[in-house]
């Protein structure tokens, strides 16, 4: 059992282990049990959840915020791009940044709200 008196005012609504009052084994911020980690937390450790399904949830800021958990030991490495998806990535990217007007492939993303580079769009 763990030990709540070090965690004077932190308020212990969402803690539900067993998911008795939230439908699915419910933790506070910060108080997920070890084996288990969030997405992001997945893929910093270079992991994905691999098809599983969350096991439990994290809940803050009075339940406007959830989390899902994965089990670590169930999650598989991250998928790396093929040569040929990278290539692809890079060519959709560059076109980003190429003006439709001008032609010119520029240093930053073509703004949609002007359909050209700024050059392009200063000069109209």
């Amino acid at each position: 059992m763990t030990d709540f008196s070090n965690l004077i005012g932190l308020r212990l609504r969402f803690y539900d282990p067993l998911g008795t009052r939230h439908g699915f084994p419910t933790f506070p911020y910060l108080m997920a049990p070890a084996g288990l980690a969030t997405v992001r937390q997945l893929r910093a450790a270079g992991l994905r959840p691999g098809g599983q399904d969350p096991v439990a949830q994290i809940l803050w800021r009075r339940g406007e915020r959830v989390a899902y958990l994965y089990r670590l030991d169930l999650a598989k490495p991250k998928r790396t791009a093929t040569p040929a998806q990278r290539a692809a990535i890079a060519k959709a990217l560059r076109a980003r940044r190429t003006c439709p007007v001008c032609e010119q492939v520029q240093p930053y993303y073509i703004p949609r709200r002007y359909g050209c580079c700024l050059d392009c769009h200063g000069g109209h």
